[in-house]
């Protein structure tokens, strides 16, 4: 598939074929093929990419965004532009670590930390405009990465060039749409809707953000298949076991971005 995860797609172990196979030489095929498989139980442990160990530096991951959700949380208050910053910091890692050629574990639970305290803090912010909010929030959330797992583990929804393509241009439609609307939001002025067009706007007497957020879930979980179909596809390759750290953040950066819709389309839903 051409149109990849930026988290992964500058990682040739990702793609479809294993790294190199054109120009490999007879004794180089030879010494391949003599290896213990990465599937045989009986062979010798090798330092490849499995789902296994994805799974575990997943949950290393997401057990240090919870501390830094903490940490955002009880902070909000006495150190309010603490989530701010670290918002800041987020995104900068982000960055790092998807143009970074090989994994840094370091700098990926630096990302985690500082996402987590960015959510901590918008949450606390959510939560003390709408009551129970958060909980609702991070419970649709656990239920649409469960339910897109259990379709994906059993083969029932699989990733495919055409609806790659799709997504990457819904994608882009909706990055446009939201600069458009934050600078309405921002310029505005003190009697336009807080939410912008999402608020606004009407489709047969439902907001348009609620519409979006349905749409924006249905590609969140799309995006969730492209994770797991990356890492499938990094362990049938063989990919070295480092590289799952590069799973383990492609997951996050897509659970991250899921939870923030859903509790923006709730709070929306609330408010209408």
């Amino acid at each position: 598939m051409a149109l990849n995860n930026p988290a992964y797609s500058r990682n040739e172990v990702f793609s479809e074929k294993p790294q190199g196979s054109a120009q490999m030489t007879a004794a180089q095929l030879e010494q391949m093929y003599n290896q213990p498989s990465a599937y045989d139980p009986q062979a010798p442990v090798t330092d490849r990419m499995t789902v296994d160990d994805t799974l575990m530096k997943s949950f290393a991951c997401f057990a240090v965004l919870l501390v830094g959700g903490v940490v955002g949380w009880t902070t909000v208050d006495t150190v309010p532009w603490l989530w701010i910053g670290a918002a800041l910091v987020g995104f900068v890692l982000a960055m790092v670590n998807i143009f970074k050629r090989e994994p840094s574990p370091a700098l990926i639970l630096a990302y985690a930390l500082a996402q987590g305290v960015f959510l901590g803090g918008i949450s606390a912010y959510y939560e003390a405009a709408y009551p129970g909010i958060v909980s609702q929030a991070s419970l649709a959330t656990l239920s649409v990465v469960g339910v897109t797992l259990a379709l994906f583990a059993s083969g029932k929804i699989r990733a495919s060039a055409k609806a790659t393509k799709i997504f990457l241009i819904a994608m882009i439609g909706y990055l446009v749409f939201s600069l458009i609307n934050w600078v309405i939001m921002i310029f505005g002025g003190a009697d336009a809707n807080p939410w912008g067009l999402r608020g606004s706007v009407e489709i047969a007497g439902i907001p348009l953000g609620l519409i979006l957020g349905v749409l924006v879930v249905i590609m969140g979980a799309y995006s969730l298949v492209l994770d797991f179909d990356f890492i499938q596809r990094g362990v049938r390759n063989g990919a070295p076991r480092k590289y799952a750290w590069t799973g383990a953040f492609g997951i996050m950066v897509t659970v991250i971005w899921l939870y923030l819709e859903i509790l923006r389309m709730i709070a929306i839903a609330r408010d209408s």
